[in-house]
């Protein structure tokens, strides 16, 4: 396992596809996730980076998590201006619980000769050792785990584990976007608070559409709210108060104006 360091050493040397596969549930994706993808690809030198949402994440049984269309159409709008970015259906379709393991396979063989980079959570990798088939996944991908600035991974019972692994199989980063958080954008909308600048344009407005995030049976989000950035409100030219109160006898000292 290593830290993150100076990026551009695999820069120009591939001889096959390098591919990121940024799993999430992505309930809703966010900046932070695609501030995320793209410092990845830039430190090692990405083709392509695949987004996956999930379609019955396994780790959140029991919890309320969006329709899988709804979680996979938001991807797509916000990765659609980037053409480095792609989205991909291999978890939604699949009618059993999302485990990275199959994710990781079905991506191999659609991909035999490209070289994987799983990006995560640095948090989820706490718990990699109950994660189904862990052994596997190592020979399957590289792991990129990316963190929000002064997380502190806590990796000591992994070092018995992970040691006889590539020093770069497992690489941390750190991504002061990832302060950003779908649960907070949830909150937000949920309580038809902004959620402009959090996640993309085209996302706020398909959740104020298909109304995600509200309890049941609550009135639609206010779209002015939610949808866009309040208008700006006319500026006076320079001046104009001063010139409208002497021109106005009515805005004389003491008066009260009607």
């Amino acid at each position: 396992m290593q830290r993150e360091s100076e990026p551009g050493d695999d820069t120009g040397r591939q001889s096959v596809r390098r591919l990121g596969v940024m799993g999430g549930t992505f309930d809703p994706i966010h900046h932070g996730h695609l501030v995320a993808a793209s410092e990845v690809a830039n430190k090692f030198a990405l083709d392509e980076v695949i987004f996956v949402p999930t379609g019955n994440p396994w780790q959140k049984e029991g919890k309320s998590v969006s329709p899988a269309e709804d979680r996979y159409l938001m991807t797509v709008i916000a990765t659609a201006s980037n053409p480095r970015f792609s989205v991909s259906r291999v978890d939604v379709d699949r009618e059993k619980s999302t485990y990275t393991v199959d994710t990781l396979r079905d991506l191999r063989s659609q991909h035999p000769n490209a070289e994987l980079f799983f990006i995560t959570g640095a948090d989820a990798l706490e718990s990699i050792l109950t994660w189904q088939n862990w052994e596997e996944l190592f020979e399957l991908a590289k792991f990129v785990g990316v963190s929000r600035p002064g997380f502190e991974l806590g990796v000591e019972h992994l070092a018995n584990h992970l040691r006889s692994l590539p020093a770069d199989t497992l690489t941390l980063m750190e991504i002061p976007a990832l302060a950003i958080s779908s649960t907070d954008c949830r909150l937000r909308a949920g309580e038809n608070r902004p959620v402009w600048y959090l996640v993309p344009d085209g996302v706020v407005q398909y959740i104020s559409k298909r109304n995600l995030y509200r309890p049941r049976g609550a009135q639609r989000l206010d779209g002015s709210v939610t949808m866009s950035e309040p208008a700006p409100q006319k500026k006076q030219p320079a001046g104009s108060v001063t010139s409208a109160m002497t021109e106005n006898p009515s805005h004389t000292s003491g008066s009260t104006p009607k």
